[in-house]
């Protein structure tokens, strides 16, 4: 533990309180290259930590409000003891002193560091958007390793169902956030209040029973004609999404080269999609696609190489996420279907259900649209159950067929018969 420092001036609320108001705070140093600041205000003073940032400069950050006219609480409130360790922590990490005593991260650059974090890693760089659009300034300015309480965390995470959001969204969103925060806490030694977000940002319970909407075959088909209309490249990105069932992050990383039209069967080698933790392998798997697919996709991609993105924008730049958003809005308007329930994914989960309808085996289902049997099994029991009933119900006994009866006697010793009747069909 660091040696506590003394400093006559700053010790005390009473000592404090007897210095003059000013804008130049005063300072008393407590590690080297570490000095407390108080600022001595006509309200509320406050403490800030002024560090050598190793270049010949220094910086300096406020993290609480001084005691002088309220107790501590050892969070927003510190004395002049818990001040100086504060100070320490945030300039050099209690843990190793001589860890680097660079100016520590807030909340908004450790989403900064985390969307380019992912886009090295070939992530989804919306993951760190999806959070940035929610996240107010009060504590996007905050700094990283003085959020020690998931107080704050709890309140922002219920803060966005009150938005309105979906509860498996919100889920979503605040697993983006504590990935940023862990990848902040990896690269910092300081950061030492993971749990703090881990439980504030804790999953909503029950946020798996979403609404999945299904649409019948001639809906898909009067979509995907609607989507032509839009273009030739936005219609053929949508019958690709309606056949697969895949998600438009596959559809995006598709290549010429994926088409596998030559052959009795034709084929997509549809890449996986970026989900699970850490870096995950891009893997190709066949799905299979009709002809008449084929034959569009070729026409589209007539004077591509292998390697060039099979489906395009009209202007022949790549989809990004959200690109299909408002022309698939118009298409399912064009197509009588209301676009705030009917989206994109409508699509996916409908190829899902007609393949588990159409009797096909539920772990074939789960590898040809990237997910496993469990979730299918979670997420459409109902149209399973749907599904084991009509088969069942082949196999149930008519009894609405005639009976007729026939009558055998049987002999028993002592010459003794009984009549016994055999229904028979």
């Amino acid at each position: 533990m660091a040696r506590r420092l003394r400093s006559a001036k700053l010790e005390t609320r009473t000592a404090r309180l007897k210095l003059a108001i000013r804008k130049k705070p005063y300072t008393a140093r407590v590690a080297s290259g570490i000095r407390l600041a108080y600022r001595r205000n006509e309200a509320a003073s406050s403490w800030s930590v002024i560090a050598a940032d190793g270049k010949g400069g220094n910086w300096m950050k406020a993290f609480a409000a001084a005691d002088d006219y309220e107790e501590a609480n050892g969070e927003t409130v510190l004395d002049f003891w818990q001040a100086q360790e504060r100070a320490r922590t945030i300039a050099r990490g209690h843990r190793d002193a001589d860890a680097d005593s660079g100016k520590p991260v807030t909340v908004r650059e450790a989403m900064d560091r985390y969307e380019t974090d992912l886009k090295a890693r070939d992530g989804d760089a919306y993951n760190a958007q999806r959070v940035r659009v929610h996240l107010p300034d009060t504590l996007a300015n905050e700094t990283v390793a003085l959020l020690a309480s998931p107080r704050k965390f709890r309140h922002w995470r219920d803060g966005l169902k009150k938005e309105g959001l979906a509860a498996s969204t919100v889920n979503r969103t605040c697993a983006a956030f504590q990935a940023a925060l862990e990848h902040a806490a990896k690269l910092d030694p300081r950061i030492t209040c993971q749990r703090a977000w881990r439980m504030g940002l804790a999953a909503l319970p029950d946020a798996e029973q979403s609404r999945n909407i299904i649409i019948p075959d001639d809906a898909v088909l009067r979509v995907i004609s609607a989507a032509y209309e839009e273009s030739p490249q936005f219609g053929l990105l949508i019958q690709v999404a309606a056949v697969t069932g895949a998600r438009v992050s596959q559809l995006a990383r598709l290549e010429v080269g994926d088409v596998q039209g030559d052959r009795a069967d034709p084929r997509l080698m549809m890449p996986s999609a970026r989900k699970g933790k850490g870096r995950k392998r891009i893997e190709r798997r066949p799905v299979p696609i009709p002809s008449n697919l084929v034959t569009a996709l070729k026409q589209a991609s007539v004077g591509k190489p292998d390697e060039a993105p099979l489906l395009t924008r009209l202007d022949g730049g790549p989809w990004r996420h959200s690109d299909h958003r408002h022309p698939f809005a118009r298409a399912v308007t064009r197509a009588g279907l209301d676009p705030a329930i009917v989206t994109i994914y409508a699509l996916r989960h409908s190829s899902i259900v007609r393949q588990l309808l159409a009797n096909t085996p539920i772990r074939v289902v789960a590898v040809q649209h990237d997910t496993s049997v469990t979730m299918l099994e979670r997420t459409y029991s109902k149209h399973i159950a749907d599904h084991a009933d009509a088969l069942s119900r082949r196999a149930l006994l008519d009894t609405t067929r005639p009976v007729s009866e026939n009558v055998v006697t049987l002999k028993r010793p002592g010459n003794r018969a009984r009549r016994t009747s055999h229904a028979t069909s």
